[in-house]
């Protein structure tokens, strides 16, 4: 279990089955540890550049600074979920609070490269035990029925809410007082969280018997991941055919084969592969990856495109996102209501064109373009495209999944997204940063040449980005024609 019981009752646990009398206090209490993590993800984009000219980061490693994040925080996250419901879930909620506390404060004093990135590494990993453990506690809190519906609507709006603050704040902090900042806030809010939970929320675990932690399995995977990314961003200066190169993708291989391994011989498996045998389960899954690789493509690239070639400043370049991230709520609404009439395939691929053709559109995006005429168009167009992905996506994650695996199934698409995100960059960035050195033997110093080269570089990350939103077009054509009215429990609320 991970990210587990939003879908179904939770397991009978021990300890308080609920505090109703103070269920709002806790629902608050909740939301604001989820928020901070919600709010790690944007908030660091909009702050790349200012990172990049502070520690002096070659603009082909900020990649990292955004993939050990979502890397570190998909491979541990069925694992927080699993340790949670033993451990229990208030304990490991303070634990991944603490964490995030501690690593946010080691990537607002980072001085190198290195420092932040292993910083941002640990700030996935304290997000991978607060955010399954402070879902388990809502739905231990609110029992099945209205009352769960409304608190899971919460958690769901603060979670787009924490898109929107995160890049205007992003921008006004690196403005501000500095990029520093966008970590230090997190400090004292991590840490009064964790001091303030055991007066706020009854701890609660399953009554199950004593069983072994994948571990192993979380760290291969996780490692294995890590380093693929790595040696991906590493061919921009060494090539292909490095020795370096080819080595580091051997081990990366043998690492992700021995991860397959040790989840079929282990007795608590991280991921029981038996539940790939589920074709819809399986092709949703690898639709997530795609998806999310497209929308994180999509902010890594357009944060520097707008401050590196438009010139626009932090604050500004957060506040360009806004409309975006509203029209995703929009989108994802209208989304909820077509899903009950017509086939959720049909709205998940249409909303899948829609991503593909805003990304097209800003791989056109001229040097001196206007925000009203070049980028808010493509903008509101991926926003809606987006909004209306994700509900019928969600949908197919369980369509083929019965109940006692509900809670594996939400923790794998959840898993499925964060490293689909990570995977997207490094490729993307790739790719794109490769004619980096050929663009600057081709600009001669000369600087409108270089700006134009920069702009040449970002569409064709975006280009890649439309690619992956293909790709996912390719797979979700595979899904089976359903209604949301067929498995109902599936609908997202909120």
């Amino acid at each position: 279990m991970s990210i587990t019981d939003s879908v179904s009752d939770p397991p009978r646990t021990a300890g308080p089955p609920g505090v109703p009398e103070r269920s709002g206090l806790v629902l608050a209490f909740l939301c604001i540890a989820g928020f901070m993590t919600f709010l790690d993800v944007s908030i660091v984009n909009v702050a790349l550049p200012s990172i990049e000219r502070s520690l002096s980061i070659d603009e082909s490693q900020l990649q990292y600074i955004v993939t050990a994040y979502g890397t570190v925080l998909g491979g541990f996250l069925l694992l927080g979920g699993r340790i949670a419901d033993r451990w229990g879930r208030r304990r490991a909620l303070q634990t991944g609070l603490l964490l995030f506390a501690g690593a946010s404060l080691l990537a607002g004093v980072s001085v190198t490269t290195p420092m932040l990135i292993v910083a941002r590494a640990l700030q996935g990993l304290g997000s991978a035990f607060i955010a399954p453990a402070a879902l388990s506690l809502l739905t231990n809190t609110f029992t099945a029925g209205p009352a769960r519906a409304r608190a899971l609507g919460v958690w769901g709006g603060v979670s787009g809410i924490a898109s929107v603050i995160g890049v205007v704040l992003g921008g006004l902090l690196a403005d501000g007082p500095g990029w520093r900042w966008i970590f230090f806030i997190n400090v004292p809010i991590g840490v009064a969280a964790a001091l303030l939970a055991p007066a706020i929320v009854p701890e609660s675990r399953l009554e199950r018997r004593r069983e072994t932690f994948d571990i192993a399995g979380a760290v291969v995977l996780t490692v294995g991941l890590l380093l693929l990314i790595y040696t991906l961003g590493q061919t921009i200066d060494a090539g292909w055919l490095s020795a370096r190169i080819i080595g580091g993708l051997a081990v990366a291989a043998v690492l992700l084969v021995g991860f397959v391994m040790i989840e079929r011989r282990t007795k608590a498996p991280l991921i029981p592969l038996s539940i790939f045998r589920l074709p819809v389960l399986r092709t949703a899954n690898i639709t997530a990856v795609l998806m999310m690789a497209t929308l994180v493509t999509l902010f890594f690239f357009a944060s520097l495109f707008m401050q590196q070639v438009l010139g626009y400043s932090p604050v500004r370049t957060g506040l360009a996102y806004v409309p975006l991230a509203l029209v995703v709520s929009v989108g994802a609404g209208i989304s909820t209501k077509l899903v009950t009439k017509v086939a959720a395939k049909r709205v998940l691929i249409t909303g899948l064109l829609m991503s593909t053709a805003g990304l097209l559109l800003l791989a056109r995006l001229p040097v001196h373009g206007s925000y009203l005429v070049d980028l808010l168009p493509p903008f509101l167009i991926i926003g809606i495209g987006m909004g209306l992905a994700f509900v019928p996506l969600q949908i197919a994650a369980f369509a083929d999944v019965d109940e006692p695996h509900s809670g594996l199934a939400a923790g794998l698409i959840n898993t499925s997204q964060e490293g689909g995100g990570a995977l997207g960059v490094a490729v993307a960035a790739t790719i794109a940063f490769s004619r980096i050195p050929e663009l600057t033997a081709w600009a001669n110093g000369d600087p409108a040449r270089i700006l134009q080269g920069r702009a040449i570089v970002f569409h064709e990350a975006f280009v890649v980005g439309a690619c992956f939103a293909l790709a996912a077009v390719a797979m979700s054509l595979l899904l089976p024609a359903m209604r949301a009215s067929e498995r109902p429990d599936a609908v997202p609320v909120g």
